[in-house]
């Protein structure tokens, strides 16, 4: 799969890693057990444990991933520099989960996707509040969340309803909703309804 040749620049965070012209990087997919469940992390680059930050990327993160919903696991440990970031934030909620990744998006979902990259831990903001900053719908911005690669690392669960917890990768009432709740309480936030 070639990657995007127009990287969206999210800061500071190394939220991209981009390609030479032509270079293919193999596919990888692991499933990394955590306080919320089975996370299928799928990534791109040289599998090494020794393996460098800007030798690969992640590109997709799957939540509550069992069985098929992993894909073919190809690796059995995350490369050091992948782990990493996911476990600090598991044991301190303060952490961001900075790593290189891509995103491939509309330029609409790339934009609200930088925005909601910018929510700190702890914090939230409403699914109104970034469709006022984007001159969109709040709509529009679920359907940007809902479309997120990497859940976790763009915290889409930090987008909240004006009135309670909106939903969570398109679900309003299962597991992935309980998921949402779960890593705000984890960051000292509570939200009702």
């Amino acid at each position: 799969m070639p990657l995007d040749p127009d990287p969206l620049d999210l800061d500071s965070q190394k939220m991209l890693a981009t390609a030479s012209p032509g270079e293919h990087r193999p596919e990888h997919v692991l499933r990394m057990d955590t306080p919320v469940g089975g996370l299928a992390l799928h990534w791109q680059g040289a599998w090494s444990a020794e393996q460098a930050p800007a030798a690969g990327a992640l590109i997709r993160v799957i939540l509550a991933a069992a069985g098929a919903d992993a894909g073919a696991v190809t690796a059995a440990a995350p490369p050091p520099w992948l782990a990493a970031p996911f476990t600090a934030y598991f044991r301190e909620p303060t952490r961001r989960i900075d790593l290189p990744v891509q995103l491939r998006g509309t330029p609409f979902q790339r934009r609200a996707w930088q925005l909601i990259a910018a929510i700190p831990p702890g914090a939230t903001r409403t699914y109104g509040e970034l469709a006022a900053d984007l001159g969109s719908s709040a709509r529009a911005v679920g359907g940007a969340c809902r479309a997120n690669p990497c859940p976790l690392v763009v915290p889409c669960h930090r987008v909240v309803a004006r009135r309670g917890l909106g939903g969570f990768a398109g679900d309003r009432n299962g597991r992935l909703r309980d998921i949402k709740r779960w890593l705000l309480a984890h960051e000292g936030v509570s939200i009702t309804a």
